[in-house]
């Protein structure tokens, strides 16, 4: 048996972003995300939506509320496609490179992924995966790098209001499953 990974955990406080480290639209995800320990919060994530979709069965999976909607299954491709693109986003503006980046179209990516197609369990393993991701690269980050700031779908943002976002956008969507997937679905 091997034994259980050391977390690294920065020496310093990574403070939460000012509001010009951010487009005004992303200050609704920052604005759900509690607290000041953005790593931990985002590792707390990853158990949570654990939780909720441990257990989960196809059915569940392919629910959408509104024949419009998304199911819970592209629900869950979003999420991970989302934060890939931020932790991306990321990478490049914590190593200091100034190449602005492009912005990405939801609705294309959701349409061109094979989410539905693929089982609910696989889906959640992706999810730990990038989750798990994302603190890699996260926590092994300096002082400076959490602090610089790039442009991004045309706006300045910074790394560490990128990792709010990440968190805030998973919580934001993991609310609507809570509510109108699972509750619904049960109900």
């Amino acid at each position: 048996m091997s034994e259980p990974a050391v977390i690294t955990v920065p020496a310093f406080t990574i403070a939460r972003p000012q509001p010009d480290e951010y487009a005004p639209y992303y200050g609704r995800y920052i604005s759900l995300v509690q607290g000041e320990d953005i790593l931990g919060t985002l590792d707390q994530q990853r158990r949570q939506s654990m939780m909720l979709l441990s257990g989960r069965n196809e059915k569940d999976g392919e629910f959408r509320y509104a024949p419009e909607k998304w199911s819970a299954k592209e629900v869950l491709g979003h999420i991970c496609d989302t934060e890939r693109v931020f932790a991306y986003r990321a990478l490049r503006i914590s190593r200091a490179d100034a190449t602005p980046l492009e912005g990405f179209e939801q609705d294309d990516y959701v349409r061109n992924g094979p989410f539905a197609h693929r089982p609910l369990t696989d889906l959640v393993e992706e999810f730990i995966a990038v989750r798990r991701a994302t603190l890699s690269l996260l926590r092994n980050l300096d002082e400076a790098a959490w602090m610089r700031r790039g442009t991004a779908n045309k706006n300045e943002v910074s790394v560490r209001g990128i990792a709010y976002i990440i968190a805030g956008h998973e919580l934001h969507h993991r609310r609507i499953l809570e509510e109108k997937y699972f509750a619904a679905a049960h109900g």
